[in-house]
C-alpha cells in the first residue's frame, strides 16, 4: 500500500478527503491498532507521510 491508496481507502471508508498530510497519518495508526495492515507497510506509510510533512502533535 502506499498514501496513494491509503487516500483513496480513506475517501472510502470516511466519505470525505483528508484536509492534510497529519490527517492521513491518525488514519494510518488506527489501521494498524485496527490489525488492517502490517508493521511493515505501517513502517513505509509513516516513513512517505512525514517525508510529506506530517507531525505528531506535541504533547502538552
Amino acid at each position: 500500500m502506499n498514501v496513494h491508496e491509503l487516500n483513496m481507502k480513506f475517501l472510502q471508508m470516511r466519505n470525505y478527503s483528508p484536509e492534510n498530510v497529519n490527517e492521513l497519518l491518525d488514519f494510518t495508526k488506527k489501521a494498524y491498532i485496527q490489525n488492517d495492515i502490517c508493521i511493515n507497510v505501517y513502517r513505509q506509510l509513516v516513513r512517505e507521510l512525514e517525508a510529506q510533512g506530517a507531525e505528531v502533535p506535541e504533547s502538552f
